[in-house]
């Protein structure tokens, strides 16, 4: 995995609503900590990091401002400076000015990780290959919450995060994990690094 010095980490949804019983069962409980693991890796190398803040217009959301599970969880507290874009659709580029901040910056390449991965994450990474982005997701560094289909069958939530890893994969993006983004991150955090006199 090649990526360039200007790729930005998007870090999805990753408050403290995720938790709340509501969605049911999920899988991958170590996703948070990857996604830690990504921030501090980007935040090394000084490349660009954007975080998504989810502000529900449902009443009773426990994504609505003014909520208690509305901030961010500790793993992805934005730190001073760092651009947070607040969104209210399943779309990080629906009616945001993400599409523009890109844009300005001259991004081509994202790493998109988050909550959840067949909501939010998937929605935006779907957007963002069509808007021509090239795309890496980290399968362990989002998760996905078991589903009911209307036929009234169960789906756990390790098989939803796999399809619709499956879906994105090759068409929208590229599905990687966590250690290759690092790696790839590293290589360029090395790069900057002034060389070591003898």
């Amino acid at each position: 995995m090649r990526i360039p010095i200007d790729t930005v980490l998007l870090v999805v949804d990753v408050q403290h609503a995720i938790d709340d019983p509501c969605w049911g069962p999920r899988n991958n409980p170590d996703a948070e900590g990857n996604i830690a693991a990504l921030i501090a890796t980007w935040r090394e190398a000084g490349m660009p990091l954007v975080h998504v803040r989810h502000d529900s217009v449902e009443p009773r959301s426990p994504y609505r401002p003014g909520a208690p599970g509305h901030g961010f969880k500790p793993q992805a507290e934005p730190q001073p400076g760092e651009r947070v874009v607040a969104k209210s659709t399943g779309s990080a580029f629906a009616g945001t000015g993400l599409e523009e901040l890109l844009a300005e910056g001259g991004h081509t390449t994202l790493v998109v990780c988050g909550a959840l991965t067949h909501n939010s994450v998937e929605t935006t990474v779907r957007h963002a290959g069509c808007l021509g982005f090239r795309v890496f997701v980290p399968e362990d560094a989002c998760w996905a919450a078991a589903r009911v289909d209307r036929a009234g069958r169960q789906w756990s939530a390790e098989e939803v995060h796999a399809l619709s890893l499956a879906n994105l994969h090759g068409e929208y993006a590229t599905v990687v994990d966590t250690r290759a983004a690092m790696l790839a991150a590293l290589v360029i955090a090395s790069r900057r690094r002034p060389a070591r006199s003898a």
